[in-house]
């Protein structure tokens, strides 16, 4: 038996790593915070042996930037933080989106704001991933609740950032990245992974800006005889700045909301659980999602039609999917640990289609599935089941 087709026990921050070099990650700059430091601790362990470079920067606004300038001489690039750290880390993600830049960021969230609860896990910062760097753009964020999926997730992390030329956030947290779970190597190194395609034009003719309907231009190592500049201002379809051409202004905001927006049906992935006959659906993300099955089990063994939807991919949100959820259940129970953030999504997604109940945390303590259920049981009794 092969040492990789034996079960192992990874801790998720751990599998994040890892998944990242199956990805084909070569470099990682990042600065140490609780609680996604050990994926530093092992991007730093494992990144020599394989010709990648570890560099631990002074402070979280270098790590991303440092990644940036690595992502831009054709390395696959990774950084990770937490809570303080996402925040310092917004004005160069905000660069990376309009410089269209792929690189990985995962985000173990904690509690907060500011230092906040260093060690306990939140949600709550899911509408900042989506909203925290200023302008128009769109953002691929990707929830795991499993260590697993913490594995598979960086791999397709690091898949969408290439295939559409920008910044994927993974969005952990303090329970998913400490917690350890059986996995197996060998079923796990069988995701597919995207290499960075290379310019098929010649030097003379390449525009690293002019992506069509269906094309993102690829983006050539810098240092090589394909020449383009690099700003943040916007710019044409060579990089040069033109913040006095209206059209540009105007076709520049769009094209970086639509080469994602428009394509959200190709990205967004949502799990089903028990949804065929339901007429009541959680909708839960991350270690909530755990407990939420929990509950759903609890509601089927009694004959009650409750499902869950499990959103992958938090952002783009899975409108169309919750749409179609909500023109089948008369109820949708949103429980996360953070105040109504996802919630309000979802009530603005299916406009009043289905009712949406809010339960929350914010006291550093995960929804345990007695919660989901105390409210599934209010949500039954007010439809005149027993429950």
């Amino acid at each position: 038996m092969s040492e990789k087709s034996i079960p192992r026990l990874v801790q998720g921050n751990e599998a994040i790593a890892l998944g990242a070099i199956h990805a084909g990650c070569r470099f990682y700059g990042g600065y140490p915070i609780t609680p996604s430091t050990e994926i530093a601790e092992e991007m730093s362990r494992l990144l020599p042996h394989i010709g990648g470079s570890y560099v631990q920067m002074e402070d979280e606004i270098s790590s991303i930037a440092a990644v940036i300038g690595a992502s831009l001489t054709g390395q696959k690039s990774m950084t990770a933080t937490s809570g303080p750290g996402f925040s310092l880390m917004q004005e160069n993600l905000g660069y990376a989106a309009m410089a269209e830049i792929p690189l990985v960021l995962v985000n173990v969230q904690r509690g907060g704001p500011s230092t906040g609860l260093p060690t306990d896990p939140a949600q709550g910062d899911m509408m900042q991933a989506r909203w925290g760097t200023h302008g128009e753009h769109s953002i691929i964020a990707l929830v795991p609740s499993t260590v697993a999926e913490c594995f598979t997730l960086t791999v397709e992390a690091f898949n969408l950032s290439e295939r559409y030329r920008t910044p994927v956030i993974i969005l952990s947290d303090a329970l998913i990245g400490h917690m350890r779970e059986n996995i197996r190597l060998d079923q796990l190194l069988k995701a597919k992974v995207i290499e960075r395609p290379q310019p098929w034009m010649s030097p003379e003719d390449y525009r690293p800006f002019a992506s069509t309907e269906r094309t993102v231009v690829p983006l050539a190592p810098i240092g090589t005889e394909y020449r383009y500049r690099v700003t943040g201002l916007v710019h044409d379809m060579s990089g040069s700045p033109k913040t006095g051409d209206k059209r540009t202004i105007e076709d520049t905001g769009r094209r970086l909301r639509s080469k994602i927006y428009d394509y959200r049906e190709e990205i967004t992935r949502v799990e089903m659980t028990a949804m065929d006959d339901a007429e009541v659906a959680i909708f839960a993300y991350g270690s909530v999602a755990r407990s939420a099955y929990e509950a759903v089990m609890w509601a089927r063994e009694r004959g009650h039609k409750v499902g869950m939807v499990r959103p992958i991919t938090i952002w783009p949100f899975p409108t169309l999917q919750m749409r179609e959820v909500a023109d089948q259940v008369h109820s949708i129970v949103v429980p996360e640990m953070n105040i109504k953030q996802i919630a309000w999504e979802t009530r603005a997604a299916i406009e009043g289609r289905a009712n949406v109940v809010s339960m929350n945390r914010i006291d550093g303590t995960l929804i345990a599935p007695g919660e989901i259920i105390s409210s599934l049981r209010d949500v039954l009794r007010a439809k005149g089941g027993a429950a």
